[in-house]
């Protein structure tokens, strides 16, 4: 805050005023060039920007009575407009002050509210408490509260010790299991591999086998269509010689050779010469 004495002032774009009679409000005082008596006026000044204030160090109390240590920062302005400027001059002696320490009570309060763990990970919804906070009695001091951030937290050096181990043995177990799991897919890799090539092999040894039938079938199908004949050609042309040999008579129809085997040893019923001739039609 500035006060102006003199016959001629100036205010910034970024200052509001208040002009006082003989100590009585007089009027709101706007940015430019303005005039006033000596000794019968005086005009006070606000500057209207944004402040940043620290919210010092302290030592608070958590739900679960563990003492740390927090600090935080605000953004606090003056309200530009006339009703808000006279209440920062007229209703708080000095708000800077005011807003700060009604700062440090509250952060107290929401601090007090949340266990140790919850304080740590609970940064922006203090924040953003303490700001809904502030601005509810801010504004009877003509102050606007823009924004909060709490910088700091800080537990006493036997919690951070017990912290860092509890967080080295998550970090070992989360190792442990990244690694089991690891194993566990390597494994069900493995026995997927051992399983396609065991199904492989027994398509393999199927088709061999459906080979070996499929050929056995064809010395079949060919023995049926070509062999019966012959071995009933070839069989009598047997008994023909064992007939021969044995002088077994030998009778020649109209439908070729059928040889007759008689009781004892009878003469051939033809001569050699056809004997041969018949023979030589068998053997085409």
């Amino acid at each position: 805050m500035r006060t102006i004495y003199g016959f001629v002032y100036t205010l910034r774009p970024y200052e509001r005023g208040i002009q006082e009679t003989l100590g009585k409000y007089n009027g709101f005082v706007m940015p430019g060039l303005g005039f006033q008596i000596p000794l019968v006026h005086i005009t006070r000044v606000r500057d209207v920007r944004e402040h940043t204030m620290d919210i010092h160090p302290q030592a608070v109390i958590t739900k679960d009575n563990v003492e740390i240590m927090v600090d935080g920062i605000m953004w606090v302005r003056p309200t530009i407009d006339e009703e808000a400027i006279k209440r920062t001059f007229y209703n708080i002696d000095d708000w800077q002050r005011a807003i700060v320490q009604l700062a440090m009570t509250n952060l107290r309060q929401e601090f007090g509210d949340l266990t140790l763990d919850e304080s740590l990970v609970a940064r922006e919804t203090i924040a953003t408490n303490l700001q809904r906070v502030l601005n509810t009695y801010a504004v009877e001091w003509g102050l606007t509260v823009s924004k909060v951030e709490i910088r700091l937290i800080d537990p006493p050096d036997d919690i951070k010790k017990a912290m860092h181990k509890q967080k080295t043995a998550e970090q070992e177990r989360r190792s442990m299991r990244l690694l089991a799991t690891g194993e566990f897919e390597a494994a069900e890799q493995q026995k997927l591999a051992i399983i396609q090539r065991a199904e492989g092999e027994r398509e393999a040894v199927i088709q061999v086998a459906q080979g070996k039938a499929e050929a056995i079938r064809l010395v079949n199908e060919a023995a049926e269509k070509y062999f019966v004949g012959n071995a009933q050609e070839l069989k009598k042309l047997e008994m023909i010689e064992n007939s021969l040999r044995e002088n077994s008579k030998i009778v020649i129809t109209e439908h070729g050779i059928s040889p007759t085997l008689l009781l004892g040893s009878l003469p051939v019923s033809t001569d050699g010469e056809k004997v041969n001739k018949i023979l030589k039609s068998i053997h085409n």
